[in-house]
């Protein structure tokens, strides 16, 4: 039940199941512990060991056997913590490493929802002064699976930089979801309803994204996000982002 959890939060599975089975039992040996957490038990001591090293387990005392105990979950919010301050102590030097030398061209894909989250990460990031531009957008920010103080907090820190930005919404918007049209800021435009379709690209920096499993409001664990950096490249999307900008009428 907690198991997934657990390995969300740094154990292995082994050690998740053990743990989550320890939890509801007084003190264990090895041979139960392994019964109720379904771990072959030529594998449970190996995983103890880590548990016990993460605070995680305690052994006791026994002069006939081994026994063990589970530590109360606060333990897992502790360590969590603990890795939060060091991330904090650190963070501006790990900042300050990745970004010494700036990468001038490069080319990879982000994956599903924490990649959402990535993209979104590196367009706060980079879009400091320079217009943004998306074509095709599809009110992605409206999909159940974005987190909503996610979506707020981001919204909060970009409206921060008073970055201009243009935006081409793909009309399947304004079909299913016109809500989003009402509410839009910035500069905005709608396609034709000829010229729907799945894809859609953004623009900032010398950044251009291009997306892949995306629909109107909605995407799921399949979503593909192709991140290429090369300032010319960037360049000439911006041309073409400008040149339908200008044939398309203005809005009434």
């Amino acid at each position: 039940m907690y198991s997934e959890l657990f390995q969300e939060l740094g154990l292995s599975p082994n050690e998740a199941k053990i743990y989550e089975g320890m939890l509801s039992t007084e003190e264990s040996n090895a041979s139960r512990i392994a019964l109720r957490s379904n771990v072959p038990r030529r594998n449970v001591y190996d995983a103890l060991n880590r548990l016990i090293e993460k605070g995680l387990v305690y052994k006791i005392v026994d002069p006939k056997e081994h026994i063990y105990k589970a530590v109360h979950p606060n333990k897992l919010l502790e360590i969590i913590q603990e890795k939060e301050k060091w991330l904090v102590k650190n963070l501006s030097e790990l900042a300050t490493l990745y970004e010494a030398e700036p990468t001038t061209k490069a080319a990879y894909i982000y994956k599903g929802v924490e990649g959402y989250k990535n993209y979104h990460n590196d367009l706060l990031r980079v879009s400091q002064s320079e217009p943004v531009y998306f074509l095709g957008a599809k009110a992605l920010w409206n999909c159940p699976q974005v987190n909503k103080s996610f979506r707020t907090n981001y919204l909060k820190e970009f409206e921060k930089r008073h970055v201009p930005y243009y935006t081409l919404f793909d009309p399947g918007v304004l079909k299913e979801l016109p809500e989003v049209i009402q509410q839009a800021t910035g500069e905005y435009k709608i396609l034709p309803e000829k010229y729907a379709t799945q894809g859609l690209v953004d623009i900032f920096g010398d950044y251009v994204i291009t997306f892949s499993g995306a629909k109107v409001g909605y995407f799921d664990e399949h979503l593909r996000i192709f991140v290429l950096i090369d300032r010319e490249l960037a360049n000439t999307y911006r041309t073409w982002f400008q040149l339908i900008w200008d044939l398309l009428p203005e809005r009434k």
